[in-house]
Order: C-alpha cells, then structure tokens, then sequence
C-alpha cells in the first residue's frame, strides 16, 4: 500500500505539471529512440547478410585477387601487385581440385542493354559460366540457363533479370528476342525471378552471359573471381581451401614461407567479418545515443531538484502528519523512474518505428529487437533510480518545521 500511495502521488504530481513533464521526458525519448532505431537497422541489415551468404551458401569457396573483406589503402596497393586470376586458372581448378563439388568463375561490368528503341544504362553485365546459376541458388523462371558447351563455344545467348524484362523487352514472350549488350547482339534464353531491391538498389538489373563471351567483348585485362561448392562445412571446407591454395601456388611457383599472391574466402567468413562491422558500427552509435540518457538523467535530476522546491511545504505536511523519510524517498523516485519510463516507452516506440520506415526504404527486413526494448526499459528505470536518488534524498531530509514554515 505505501508503493501505491507513492506511485500514485507521483502520478498526480506529473499530471499536475503536464508542460514541464513532457519537456524533461524528451532527453530520455530522444536518447532511447536513436538507440533502437540503430539496433533495428542493424538487426535487419544482419538479416539481409544472411540471406545474401545463404544465397550461395555456407559450403561456398572463392578465389580471387583481392579479398572480400574490407582492406586499408596499403593493403589495396599491394594487393593490386599481385597478378590477376584467369581464366586459365579457373579451368586448372576445375580440372585438379578433387574435392571441389562444383566450379565456376564469373566477372562483372556494367553496359547498356538495347532491345528495339528501348535501352538502358549501368546495367550489370556478368560473365559466368554455366556452373555459376548452381552455385549461387539461380532460380530460373523461364527458359533455362546456358548449357557447357554454349559456355565454352562463346555462344551469343544471355539470361536476363526482370528489370531488362520490365524496362527493354516489353510485353510479351522474352525468350528468343534479340538484345544488344555494348552492341554486341544476345538472344535471351532464360529470365531469372524476381530479386527484389536491396539497400535501395535493384536485384533484377542485370545480365549474365557465357564468361567467354564476356572476355571476346571486354578483354582480359580484369581478375575474374572463381566460385568453388565445397560441398559442406568445417573439415570439408578446410580441406578445399588446402587443395586450391596448392594448386594456387603451384600456378604462381611461391616458394615454402612466401604469402600467398591471391586471396581465398568464404561467405561465412565475409558474413562474419560484416556482421562484426556492423556491431562495431551499432555498438559506437549506441554509446554515442547513450550521452543523450545521461543528459536526459541530468535533466529529470534538475527538474526534481525544482519539484522538491516547489514542494517544499507538502513535504513538510506529510512529514509532519506522520509520513517517514522512506516514505518521501519512495515518492520522489518513483516519480524520477515514472518520468523515465514514459520517455522509454515513447522512445521505443519511436525507435521501432523509425527503425523500420528507414528499413522499408532499403529494402531490409523488419525487425522488432525484443531483447533491446526490455534493455531499453530497464536502462530507463536505472537512469530514474540514479538521477532519482539525490533529488529524493533533498526531500526526505528536509526538517519538518522549516518546510511547513516555507511559503505558498
């Protein structure tokens, strides 16, 4: 019953003063919105890395000449020494790696996709070879993808994603129409499901065409990227990336305790790596959002340092009618812990939403991150507790007499 007393005092107090509350409530709602907001975000962009690895899988191997993972300026500039990874390496790997389930190679550009009078620009033009559509979970919902010997004979066909099929082909049955990539004519041959945007950015504006074909238009002066199915995780997997970082540098004569000139990953490890950076980045925003609590604690701290002045003389009269100094304590704190949990409850309302309306836009997944909205909450109730407890103590210990002698 005292709680309930407490509470409900330091309730009517609140309301009593309705402008003033919502003023001291905006540091906590500022401070704990910003901190869910950039959990949300966080969350859902570690939702979209996940899907992105589980799209070529957790048993996929790349070889390549610059790795995946982010590298400084230096790094950079001795990585671009090395020599670049071609074609004839990616045929060497399928042709020796025994414990590679399946291998392909693919590399990219962006061009301008012609079809009629319709065309469009920056498109994603990949070259890969027939292997890649197993490898990297390519659905095809017409036609087919290329077959080997289209692959190996440079044959003149293209699978398309549905922006080209939306935006230049138009109306009607895709297969068999005529496309010009840089000016070099493709007959479609299968068109891939939709992908949908991610990050604010198209899925489906792109087209893949036979990886010699790519090299006959474009060269090949640029490193291709060799996509390896390992078949399945941990033992297997070190077991691939062993075998193709000898035949690697077997291919480069690197002698014993020389680095390797080429990099080997994983989408696991680039999964994680990213994963990391995103914690990084959330964990700086959090602490940075986390002075906006302190702030708003001091605040609330000031605002009842006012309160108990106001109140000088209730204080007095409840002292004086026999009310303890627990009792005084208790009132005060619970209004500090009210005031803080008001502006909790608003700011994760806010983080959640705002969160996510910024995740629509990206195209990210929405996510509620239960977990931090009952850390949010019981970081709100120690802040009211800490910048509480001074206030109230002010209160408790006033001496009776002074307070009821204090003026209206």
């Amino acid at each position: 019953m005292e709680f309930t007393e407490a509470l409900k005092l330091g309730l009517q107090s609140l309301w009593a003063n309705k402008l003033r509350t919502v003023l001291t409530l905006l540091g906590m709602v500022i401070g704990v919105s910003s901190v869910i907001t950039v959990v949300t975000l966080t969350n859902g962009a570690k939702e979209f890395v996940t899907d992105k690895i589980n799209t070529y899988g957790a048993s996929v191997v790349t070889v390549s000449k610059m790795p995946d993972t982010f590298i400084t300026m230096e790094e950079y500039l001795e990585f671009q020494r090395r020599k670049n990874v071609t074609y004839d390496d990616f045929k060497v790997i399928e042709d020796l790696c025994r414990s590679c389930v399946s291998v392909g190679a693919q590399r990219t550009t962006t061009g301008k996709v012609v079809y009629q009078t319709k065309s469009t620009t920056d498109t994603s033009v990949r070259g890969e070879t027939y292997a890649m559509a197993a490898i990297s979970n390519l659905n095809i919902e017409q036609g087919r993808m290329y077959t080997q010997v289209e692959d190996e004979h440079s044959a003149h066909v293209a699978v398309v994603g549905y922006d080209i099929v939306d935006n230049v082909l138009g109306p009607g049955d895709p297969l068999g129409k005529e496309i010009r990539v840089d000016g070099v004519p493709y007959t479609v041959i299968g068109v891939v499901e939709r992908q949908g945007k991610a990050l604010g950015m198209s899925m489906d504006d792109w087209v893949a065409i036979p990886l010699t074909s790519f090299l006959h238009t474009y060269g090949a002066n640029d490193s291709l990227t060799v996509y390896i199915n390992a078949g399945g995780g941990g033992e297997v997997m070190d077991t691939v990336e062993d075998e193709l970082r000898v035949i690697m540098r077997t291919r480069r004569h690197l002698a014993p305790g020389i680095p390797d000139a080429f990099s080997i990953d994983s989408s696991a490890t680039f999964g994680n790596m990213l994963t990391k950076l995103l914690n990084n980045f959330g964990a700086v925003v959090v602490a940075i959002a986390g002075v906006s609590l302190v702030i708003g604690g001091i605040v609330i701290m000031n605002i009842m340092l006012v309160s108990v002045t106001e109140r000088t003389r209730e204080i007095g009269i409840r002292r004086a009618i026999g009310a303890k100094k627990r009792n005084i304590m208790t009132q005060f704190i619970l209004e500090a812990v009210v005031l803080c949990e008001l502006g909790g409850v608003v700011g994760v309302g806010l983080g959640i939403l705002g969160g996510n309306a910024t995740a629509y836009f990206l195209k990210l997944a929405p996510v509620i991150p239960v977990d931090w909205v009952f850390i949010g909450l019981g970081i709100c109730s120690l802040v009211g507790v800490i910048f509480g407890t001074y206030p109230a103590w002010k209160a408790a210990n006033l001496d009776p007499i002074v307070a009821l002698r204090a003026e209206l």
